[in-house]
């Protein structure tokens, strides 16, 4: 009989979550000029804006996950990638990062105080609790994004496949790409 392992929980949620970003920045790539750019309904008002959120919040997050002190420095610029290319090159980073702090996590990580650099102060949570804010955050707003493509040329792409064994023939050349393996996302 497996033990439980409460850490596995968190690899594949960031698995997860850095194949929904690759989905979601391949889908991006393929907009016609001004798409990218173009206002429409949602929290963010374009498409552009939203990843662009994502990735400022992934920097702020990540590098205090690490036990980094750039903070507030993540949202010095609001928009930090004007095309769809570079902005998914920084996200696949960031991406990666995540993952590698995952695949590294223990239980004791777990539970250790993550100090997140908020200017005028210095806010400390569970690591735990910080990741699945991050994970929510992240699908939050991919969603608004993905509603957002439904207005494009571009069909939104498949974000809701959670990584469980029988979906495996649905993702095999992204994994290729991403230098992964079925193994490494089910262990």
């Amino acid at each position: 009989m497996p033990t439980f392992d409460p850490t596995r929980s968190f690899r594949k949620l960031a698995y997860n979550n850095a194949l929904a970003n690759h989905r979601l920045l391949q889908a991006c790539a393929a907009l016609k000029p001004g798409e990218f750019e173009a206002r429409r309904t949602s929290f963010f008002p374009s498409i552009k804006e939203t990843l662009n959120h994502i990735i400022t919040v992934d920097w702020f997050y990540v590098d205090g996950l690490e036990g980094g002190t750039l903070g507030y420095q993540a949202f010095e610029i609001d928009e930090p990638f004007d095309d769809i290319a570079s902005l998914a090159q920084a996200q696949a980073k960031v991406d990666q990062r995540l993952v590698a702090l995952c695949e590294a996590l223990t239980p004791e990580r777990l539970v250790s105080a993550v100090r997140l650099h908020r200017g005028d102060r210095i806010q400390e949570e569970r690591m735990d609790d910080v990741l699945a804010h991050l994970f929510q955050h992240q699908t939050h707003h991919r969603g608004q994004a993905h509603a957002m493509l439904s207005g494009t040329s571009v069909a939104p792409p498949q974000l809701d496949e959670f990584i469980v064994a029988d979906d495996a023939r649905f993702r095999g050349r992204e994994l290729a790409g991403l230098d992964w393996s079925e193994e490494s996302l089910m262990r």
